[in-house]
């Protein structure tokens, strides 16, 4: 398993990766918004955490049709098929690799781009931690329609489709934390733990759903 890590953060390194396109496409959504609301310092500071929570559903969507598409092109997966181990550790490395590489940069740079939206101290932290609780969910929800598309080319407007009311959930309980933090009518526990449960619910669904969809489609 940590070979497959490594091999991802490998190839991901070599070829410049989704990591830093997700991220520049993160700043790009993050940064478009305050010109077409205005100078609002409150409303944008209001909706701050939604548009950052926005934006990370959508760049965690880059380079998820090539999850396992690459290695399917090359045969890469048909050799990671027949080998001994079981096709959900080779899913769980692979989207662990994809995290790392698109999830965790996208949570450390949030504070910063939070400064966009005119976010206070408390905001940005809330959202960082939501980022870091909530983003796995995310990204072992996209395996599962990384899977389903791999051997399609050009998957990437079906693996959107199939995969974005799935995020819902994600995306509401990620933002009502925020907004819990910043002095909301819940505790901030409250939608954290929903959140954290989501992304553990999502790790192993996820996991499984995205390998037998990977052998149905071998």
């Amino acid at each position: 398993m940590r070979a497959l890590i490594a091999r991802d953060l490998q190839l991901a390194a070599r070829v410049g990766g989704s990591g830093a396109l997700s991220l520049v496409f993160f700043l790009m959504i993050v940064a478009l918004v305050p010109f077409a609301l205005g100078p609002d310092l409150n409303l944008l500071s209001r909706i701050g955490p939604a548009i950052l929570w926005l934006a990370a559903v959508l760049a965690t969507l880059i380079g998820l049709d090539r999850l396992f598409q690459a290695d399917e092109e090359d045969g890469s997966l048909d050799l990671m098929t027949g080998a001994p181990a079981p096709m959900e550790m080779v899913v769980l490395a692979k989207v662990i690799a994809h995290w790392l590489t698109t999830g965790l940069p996208l949570t450390l740079a949030s504070p910063l781009f939070g400064l966009l939206v005119a976010l206070d101290g408390t905001a940005m932290g809330a959202t960082a931690l939501t980022l870091l609780v909530g983003t796995p969910a995310l990204t072992f929800i996209g395996a599962v329609g990384a899977a389903l598309t791999a051997s399609i080319r050009r998957g990437g407007l079906i693996l959107a489709v199939l995969v974005l009311p799935l995020m819902i959930p994600t995306l509401i309980f990620g933002v009502s934390a925020t907004e819990a933090a910043s002095g909301g009518t819940v505790p901030f526990t409250t939608p954290l733990l929903i959140l954290s449960a989501l992304s553990l619910i999502a790790a192993v669904i996820g996991t499984f759903a995205a390998a037998a969809a990977l052998r149905w489609s071998e």
